[in-house]
């Protein structure tokens, strides 16, 4: 399994516009993609706003090239996104899972 990490960060004032969007459009088309096995939407204050941390869990490294295209680190950002956050990485990190404990999912 491949975990994929993203962070993107929003004023306070702002802070509902981006999960609004990810529980709207993210969430939606990554469930359609073959190999998609998950995501997490962290939150965490920062001092002037709020971080937004995306966590996907993916089958493969093809999987996530399904997704993101041909060079798997660059963000996959939506212009409803871009609205919301006032910066965000454009880089992504990925990760191989050497372990996983548990099946908890707190639904979206």
């Amino acid at each position: 399994m491949i975990l994929r990490e993203w962070r993107g960060r929003a004023d306070y004032g702002r802070e509902s516009a981006y999960p609004t969007h990810f529980r709207a459009r993210v969430a939606p088309e990554l469930r359609r993609i073959v190999g998609f096995l998950g995501a997490d939407l962290l939150r965490r204050d920062i001092g002037d706003g709020v971080e937004f941390t995306v966590i996907t869990r993916w089958a493969s490294i093809e999987a996530v090239k399904a997704f993101a295209g041909g060079d798997p680190a660059k963000a996959i950002v939506e212009p409803g996104a871009v609205e919301a956050l006032r910066d965000f990485d454009d880089r992504v990190s990925h990760h191989d899972v050497l372990e996983h404990v548990g099946d908890v999912e707190k639904p979206l």
